[in-house]
Protein backbone atom coordinates (compact mmCIF):
# COMPACT_ATOMS: atom_id res chain seq x y z
CA UNK A 1 0.00 0.00 0.00
CA UNK A 2 1.42 3.38 -0.85
CA UNK A 3 1.04 6.36 1.79
CA UNK A 4 2.30 9.50 2.97
CA UNK A 5 3.54 10.30 5.81
CA UNK A 6 4.08 14.13 7.47
CA UNK A 7 7.71 14.19 8.34
CA UNK A 8 10.69 16.58 9.40
CA UNK A 9 8.86 19.32 6.97
CA UNK A 10 8.09 17.07 4.13
CA UNK A 11 5.90 14.66 2.99
CA UNK A 12 7.38 11.11 1.94
CA UNK A 13 5.47 8.86 -0.17
CA UNK A 14 6.35 5.05 0.92
CA UNK A 15 5.33 1.79 0.39
CA UNK A 16 4.32 -0.58 3.20
CA UNK A 17 3.46 -3.90 2.27
CA UNK A 18 3.12 -7.07 4.01
CA UNK A 19 3.30 -7.88 7.71
CA UNK A 20 6.19 -9.28 10.31
CA UNK A 21 9.45 -8.53 11.46
CA UNK A 22 10.52 -4.95 9.49
CA UNK A 23 12.69 -4.49 6.55
CA UNK A 24 13.27 -0.83 5.52
CA UNK A 25 14.18 -0.21 1.90
CA UNK A 26 16.79 2.39 1.03
CA UNK A 27 16.90 3.23 -2.48
CA UNK A 28 20.47 4.42 -4.24
CA UNK A 29 20.88 7.73 -5.83
CA UNK A 30 19.06 9.10 -8.38
CA UNK A 31 16.50 6.64 -8.34
CA UNK A 32 13.50 5.90 -5.92
CA UNK A 33 12.20 3.07 -4.37
CA UNK A 34 10.93 1.04 -7.65
CA UNK A 35 14.35 -0.03 -7.82
CA UNK A 36 13.29 -2.92 -5.22
CA UNK A 37 10.59 -4.10 -7.44
CA UNK A 38 11.95 -7.80 -7.76
CA UNK A 39 12.67 -7.61 -3.92
CA UNK A 40 9.13 -6.06 -2.11
CA UNK A 41 6.83 -9.11 -3.31
CA UNK A 42 8.96 -11.54 -2.02
CA UNK A 43 9.97 -10.38 0.86
CA UNK A 44 6.42 -9.59 2.39
CA UNK A 45 5.50 -12.51 1.99
CA UNK A 46 7.00 -12.84 5.48
CA UNK A 47 8.26 -9.34 6.65
CA UNK A 48 6.27 -6.10 6.76
CA UNK A 49 8.39 -4.08 4.25
CA UNK A 50 8.59 -0.34 3.89
CA UNK A 51 10.63 1.16 0.67
CA UNK A 52 10.12 5.03 0.75
CA UNK A 53 10.91 7.49 -1.65
CA UNK A 54 13.71 9.65 -0.10
CA UNK A 55 13.03 13.33 -0.08
CA UNK A 56 13.06 15.06 -3.06
CA UNK A 57 12.85 11.57 -5.11
CA UNK A 58 9.99 9.73 -6.57
CA UNK A 59 6.65 10.81 -4.74
CA UNK A 60 8.67 12.61 -2.27
CA UNK A 61 8.16 16.14 -1.13
CA UNK A 62 11.60 18.02 -0.99
CA UNK A 63 10.21 20.73 1.52
CA UNK A 64 6.87 21.33 2.31
CA UNK A 65 7.15 24.53 0.86
CA UNK A 66 8.39 23.30 -2.16
CA UNK A 67 12.02 24.77 -1.99
CA UNK A 68 14.81 22.81 -2.53
CA UNK A 69 18.47 22.83 -0.41
CA UNK A 70 20.92 23.19 -1.80
CA UNK A 71 22.74 20.51 -0.31
CA UNK A 72 20.85 17.79 0.64
CA UNK A 73 23.59 15.42 3.84
CA UNK A 74 23.26 12.30 3.86
CA UNK A 75 22.46 12.96 7.90
CA UNK A 76 18.94 14.67 6.46
CA UNK A 77 17.95 11.19 4.89
CA UNK A 78 19.04 9.29 7.73
CA UNK A 79 16.35 11.58 10.28
CA UNK A 80 13.91 11.49 8.02
CA UNK A 81 14.03 7.56 8.05
CA UNK A 82 13.69 7.97 11.99
CA UNK A 83 10.85 10.03 11.87
CA UNK A 84 9.15 8.24 9.18
CA UNK A 85 9.57 4.82 11.28
CA UNK A 86 7.92 7.34 13.68
CA UNK A 87 4.75 8.20 11.93
CA UNK A 88 4.05 4.69 10.49
CA UNK A 89 4.37 3.72 14.90
CA UNK A 90 7.03 1.20 14.37
CA UNK A 91 9.21 1.29 17.44
CA UNK A 92 11.08 -2.10 16.78
CA UNK A 93 14.52 -2.47 15.60
CA UNK A 94 14.06 -2.93 11.92
CA UNK A 95 16.42 -4.53 9.38
CA UNK A 96 18.02 -1.50 7.47
CA UNK A 97 18.99 -2.65 4.22
CA UNK A 98 20.48 -0.01 1.77
CA UNK A 99 22.09 0.28 -1.85
CA UNK A 100 25.13 3.29 -2.85
CA UNK A 101 23.95 6.00 -1.36
CA UNK A 102 21.29 4.10 0.21
CA UNK A 103 24.57 2.65 2.63
CA UNK A 104 25.66 5.88 2.53
CA UNK A 105 22.54 7.03 4.66
CA UNK A 106 22.89 3.56 6.43
CA UNK A 107 26.43 4.70 8.27
CA UNK A 108 24.63 7.47 9.88
CA UNK A 109 21.60 5.77 10.75
CA UNK A 110 23.46 3.55 12.49
CA UNK A 111 25.48 6.66 13.66
CA UNK A 112 22.32 8.78 14.96
CA UNK A 113 19.48 6.08 15.25
CA UNK A 114 21.16 3.13 16.83
CA UNK A 115 18.46 1.54 18.89
CA UNK A 116 16.63 1.17 15.39
CA UNK A 117 19.19 -1.12 14.28
CA UNK A 118 18.60 -4.74 14.81
CA UNK A 119 19.95 -5.37 11.35
CA UNK A 120 22.01 -4.42 8.32
CA UNK A 121 22.25 -5.26 4.34
CA UNK A 122 24.17 -3.72 2.57
CA UNK A 123 24.67 -3.62 -1.45
CA UNK A 124 27.01 -2.10 -3.31
CA UNK A 125 28.08 0.72 -1.27
CA UNK A 126 31.05 1.97 0.21
CA UNK A 127 32.32 3.76 3.94
CA UNK A 128 34.58 5.78 2.84
CA UNK A 129 34.66 9.07 1.76
CA UNK A 130 34.94 10.72 -1.66
CA UNK A 131 38.41 11.34 -3.15
CA UNK A 132 39.06 14.63 -3.66
CA UNK A 133 39.02 14.40 -7.42
CA UNK A 134 35.61 12.38 -6.80
CA UNK A 135 34.21 14.94 -4.99
CA UNK A 136 35.05 17.54 -7.13
CA UNK A 137 33.27 15.40 -10.41
CA UNK A 138 30.04 15.75 -8.13
CA UNK A 139 30.14 19.13 -7.64
CA UNK A 140 30.66 19.60 -10.97
CA UNK A 141 28.08 17.60 -12.41
CA UNK A 142 25.64 19.36 -9.34
CA UNK A 143 26.39 22.45 -11.69
CA UNK A 144 26.03 20.80 -15.29
CA UNK A 145 22.44 19.27 -14.06
CA UNK A 146 21.26 22.18 -12.94
CA UNK A 147 22.42 24.06 -15.73
CA UNK A 148 21.39 21.61 -18.24
CA UNK A 149 19.25 19.37 -16.60
CA UNK A 150 18.77 15.39 -15.89
CA UNK A 151 19.22 14.04 -19.30
CA UNK A 152 22.71 14.94 -19.34
CA UNK A 153 22.62 12.66 -16.09
CA UNK A 154 21.06 9.75 -17.36
CA UNK A 155 23.25 9.05 -20.44
CA UNK A 156 26.62 9.49 -18.40
CA UNK A 157 25.29 7.55 -15.22
CA UNK A 158 23.10 4.61 -16.76
CA UNK A 159 25.94 2.70 -18.70
CA UNK A 160 28.38 2.63 -15.61
CA UNK A 161 25.15 1.14 -13.46
CA UNK A 162 24.73 -1.87 -14.99
CA UNK A 163 27.01 -5.09 -16.48
CA UNK A 164 27.57 -5.28 -19.96
CA UNK A 165 25.51 -8.01 -20.41
CA UNK A 166 22.60 -6.18 -18.52
CA UNK A 167 22.88 -3.29 -20.37
CA UNK A 168 23.69 -5.73 -24.08
CA UNK A 169 19.80 -7.90 -23.10
CA UNK A 170 17.77 -6.19 -20.47
CA UNK A 171 16.47 -3.06 -22.13
CA UNK A 172 13.83 -2.70 -20.20
CA UNK A 173 15.32 -2.45 -16.50
CA UNK A 174 17.99 0.67 -18.48
CA UNK A 175 14.85 2.10 -20.24
CA UNK A 176 12.98 2.19 -16.55
CA UNK A 177 16.14 3.54 -14.98
CA UNK A 178 17.12 6.14 -17.34
CA UNK A 179 13.21 7.44 -17.15
CA UNK A 180 13.65 7.37 -13.00
CA UNK A 181 16.71 9.38 -13.23
CA UNK A 182 15.16 11.69 -15.83
CA UNK A 183 11.74 12.29 -13.93
CA UNK A 184 13.72 12.99 -10.46
CA UNK A 185 14.07 17.18 -10.21
CA UNK A 186 17.53 18.34 -11.28
CA UNK A 187 17.79 20.39 -8.18
CA UNK A 188 17.45 17.33 -6.06
CA UNK A 189 19.86 15.58 -7.73
CA UNK A 190 22.60 18.53 -7.87
CA UNK A 191 21.88 19.04 -3.91
CA UNK A 192 21.97 14.71 -3.29
CA UNK A 193 25.24 14.94 -5.06
CA UNK A 194 26.81 17.83 -2.97
CA UNK A 195 25.20 15.78 0.08
CA UNK A 196 27.34 13.07 -1.49
CA UNK A 197 30.59 14.68 -1.89
CA UNK A 198 30.68 16.21 1.49
CA UNK A 199 29.63 13.06 3.70
CA UNK A 200 32.23 11.91 6.12
CA UNK A 201 34.29 9.06 6.12
CA UNK A 202 32.06 6.33 7.96
CA UNK A 203 35.26 3.64 8.18
CA UNK A 204 35.40 4.22 12.09
CA UNK A 205 31.77 2.68 12.39
CA UNK A 206 32.77 -0.64 10.65
CA UNK A 207 34.51 -1.90 14.10
CA UNK A 208 31.19 -0.95 16.27
CA UNK A 209 28.97 -2.74 14.15
CA UNK A 210 27.57 -5.39 16.48
CA UNK A 211 24.42 -7.08 14.92
CA UNK A 212 23.96 -9.26 11.81
CA UNK A 213 25.20 -7.87 9.03
CA UNK A 214 25.26 -8.87 5.19
CA UNK A 215 27.18 -7.49 2.90
CA UNK A 216 26.18 -7.82 -1.30
CA UNK A 217 28.05 -6.70 -4.70
CA UNK A 218 27.73 -7.73 -8.12
CA UNK A 219 30.39 -9.17 -9.23
CA UNK A 220 30.98 -6.75 -12.04
CA UNK A 221 30.47 -3.29 -10.48
CA UNK A 222 32.54 -0.90 -11.16
CA UNK A 223 31.38 1.54 -8.84
CA UNK A 224 32.19 -0.10 -5.55
CA UNK A 225 34.35 -2.95 -6.81
CA UNK A 226 34.49 -6.71 -5.58
CA UNK A 227 37.82 -6.39 -3.83
CA UNK A 228 36.64 -2.92 -1.88
CA UNK A 229 33.27 -3.98 -0.55
CA UNK A 230 35.01 -7.54 0.13
CA UNK A 231 37.71 -5.78 2.92
CA UNK A 232 34.34 -3.60 4.01
CA UNK A 233 32.54 -6.45 5.11
CA UNK A 234 36.11 -7.95 6.43
CA UNK A 235 35.88 -4.75 8.87
CA UNK A 236 33.07 -5.72 10.46
CA UNK A 237 32.45 -8.46 12.97
CA UNK A 238 30.78 -11.74 11.70
CA UNK A 239 29.62 -10.05 8.19
CA UNK A 240 28.65 -12.19 5.80
CA UNK A 241 29.65 -11.03 2.26
CA UNK A 242 28.01 -12.48 -0.80
CA UNK A 243 28.91 -12.19 -4.42
CA UNK A 244 25.96 -11.50 -6.67
CA UNK A 245 26.56 -13.16 -10.34
CA UNK A 246 25.88 -11.38 -13.65
CA UNK A 247 25.11 -8.14 -12.35
CA UNK A 248 27.15 -4.62 -11.74
CA UNK A 249 26.21 -1.55 -9.33
CA UNK A 250 22.40 -2.52 -9.52
CA UNK A 251 22.48 -5.94 -7.99
CA UNK A 252 18.88 -6.53 -7.00
CA UNK A 253 17.23 -5.43 -10.46
CA UNK A 254 19.77 -7.84 -12.54
CA UNK A 255 19.75 -10.68 -10.42
CA UNK A 256 17.31 -10.61 -8.32
CA UNK A 257 16.65 -14.88 -8.08
CA UNK A 258 20.09 -14.07 -6.11
CA UNK A 259 19.84 -11.55 -4.53
CA UNK A 260 16.50 -13.00 -3.05
CA UNK A 261 17.61 -16.12 -2.25
CA UNK A 262 20.90 -13.97 -0.01
CA UNK A 263 18.28 -11.44 1.61
CA UNK A 264 15.58 -14.60 2.64
CA UNK A 265 18.76 -16.92 3.88
CA UNK A 266 20.02 -13.91 5.72
CA UNK A 267 17.07 -13.22 7.40
CA UNK A 268 16.15 -16.34 8.21
CA UNK A 269 19.24 -17.15 9.71
CA UNK A 270 20.42 -14.16 11.88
Amino acid sequence: MRKHVEVAGTRLQVLDEGAGPVVLLVHGFPLDHTMWCEQIPVLASSYRVVAPDLRGFGGSAVAADGTAPEVLPMEQFADDLAALLDGLAIDEQVTFCGLSMGGYIGWQFWRRHRRRVGRLMLCDTRALPDTTETARGRLQTAATVAREGRAVLARAMVPKLFAAQTLAERSEIIAACRATIEGTPATTIAAALRGMAARQDSTDLLVQIDVPTLVLCGTDDAITPLDEMRKLAGQIAGARFVEIGAAGHMAPLENPAATNAAFLEFLRSS
